[in-house]
């Protein structure tokens, strides 16, 4: 998400940096390339004329115009009305002191409400220790029933459900009755969607809020709808009272306009974001890392959060000392590629790297997970006394390889050499020694 906006905005802020003093003129054009970037991306016109002439103002103030340093001025002020324009601070649903905190998804049809449900109970339930249960109120859908009852097996996620026949605001009501009986910490309730706001919809969602009285309503939101989303939220936000927003299938949206107008159109904040089809790809909203990862500055909080949670600390300390005794194999490199992956897409991780997308050669770079895969078919295709000593690969042996997993000699080949130009780059930080970025990003 917001790649089209990033490329363009760090073009402006290079443009901008290398500028010793910066004139009226100077300021000008970087708001006009400003503004043209923001409309691109998609984001709502009032929107961006109010956000440009803050940022005008602003720049044209003592605070630039008198800076040693101007374009590190401006740059610092363009993040902090990029943070201030999605919600400032990061926001999360409300728990109730009492048992059970109850949430209410509403949204349209197709917005991914429904796999919202089960990623925000995986959530509640893996990093918050919460016992979550589901009602399934959305009767109308077709296997809308079934889908949740599957990701909420996924989630570890108790399902309440009384089939297709019932009325909804009964199955909510029940629902809630039942996670008081069972002690639950949560109820998530999913209701249906339409495929456009109508009163049907609004009434049954009113209805269903009186009965239940819901701790939280969140507004579940397509990405990758743009403005159509922003539109939705509006016409919520004026009948449905929600709390906040999940924005769904952000990682199919190369623009962010829906993302970066919603909380300057109604006023409510962005809570979690889902950056993938798994359901643990899926995180809070920040909106000052969301910022600086536009800006190209990375985003190294959300890189550690997600680190801690997957690297496990024994096994980071014995790798650390193979690497020191200069003892690195392919079964150790198979493990580390293992355990990144599962800290979610590796095109997504890159991106919280500082300054990644303007190393030469590397800017919009893809990642190919599918090629990953291959790697790991090769590594796995090789002998134990392979994977720990390469260098015994020679010519039949890399035909066996290449056979064993669906790939070719040359492939392997350029395996072993990517390999071997870690282990050179290991050696050099493990004796203290700085490789070079782009060759170190390249062998990674």
């Amino acid at each position: 998400m917001f790649e089209v906006l990033s490329e363009k905005l760090q073009s402006v802020m290079t443009d901008v940096r290398s500028r010793g003093k910066l004139s009226e003129d100077d300021v000008n054009k970087a708001m006009r390339e400003i503004r043209l970037a923001l409309l691109e991306a998609d984001v709502n016109f009032k929107v961006v004329k109010s956000f440009t002439a803050t940022l005008k103002e602003r720049c044209l103030g003592a605070e630039v115009m008198e800076s040693l340093n101007p374009g590190q001025q401006v740059i610092k002020i363009v993040n902090e009305q990029l943070t201030e324009l999605m919600g400032d601070s990061s926001h999360r649903i409300t728990l109730s002191p009492t048992a059970p905190t109850v949430i209410l998804m509403a949204g349209l049809q197709g917005s991914g409400k429904t796999t919202a449900c089960g990623k925000l109970a995986r959530l509640l339930s893996e990093d918050e220790g919460k016992s979550v249960a589901l009602a399934a109120c959305d009767i109308y859908r077709p296997a809308a029933v079934d889908q949740l009852q599957k990701v909420g097996a996924q989630a570890g996620a108790t399902v309440y459900e009384r089939g297709t026949d019932g009325d909804p605001r009964d199955i909510a009501e029940w629902a809630l009755e039942q996670a008081k009986r069972e002690s639950k910490d949560v109820l998530i309730v999913d209701t249906a969607g339409r495929l456009h706001v109508d009163g049907d919809l609004m009434k049954e969602l009113g209805d269903i809020r009186k009965r239940i009285k819901p701790h939280n309503v969140i507004l579940v939101v397509d990405a990758m709808t743009g403005q159509d989303a922003v539109n939705v939220a509006e016409q919520f936000a004026d009948v449905a009272q929600f709390d906040g927003v999940i924005m769904s299938k952000r990682d199919g949206d190369a623009r962010g306009g829906a993302a970066l107008s919603i909380k300057a159109v109604t006023g409510k904040p962005i809570l979690y974001a889902s950056t993938g089809e798994k359901l643990a790809e899926f995180e809070p909203f920040h909106p000052d890392r969301i910022a600086s990862r536009i800006l190209g500055m990375g985003d190294v909080l959300s890189f550690i959060e997600k680190a801690e949670k997957t690297v496990d600390a024994d096994q980071a300390a014995e790798l650390e000392k193979k690497i020191r005794k200069q003892q690195f194999g392919f079964d150790d490199f198979l493990d580390q590629m293992k355990q990144v992956r599962k800290m979610g897409p590796v095109g997504n991780l890159l991106g919280m790297l500082p300054g990644f997308g303007q190393l030469k050669g590397l800017k919009n770079a893809k990642v190919d997970e599918s090629e990953l895969d291959r790697i790991e078919a090769m590594v796995l295709s090789m002998t134990t006394a392979e994977r720990r000593n390469p260098k015994l690969i020679d010519g039949s042996r890399r035909k066996r390889i290449a056979a064993g997993s669906g790939t070719t000699p040359a492939a392997v080949n350029q395996l072993l050499k990517q390999f071997n130009q870690m282990q050179k780059m290991m050696r050099q930080i493990s004796q203290g020694k700085v490789p070079d970025m782009q060759q170190l990003m390249r062998g990674a």
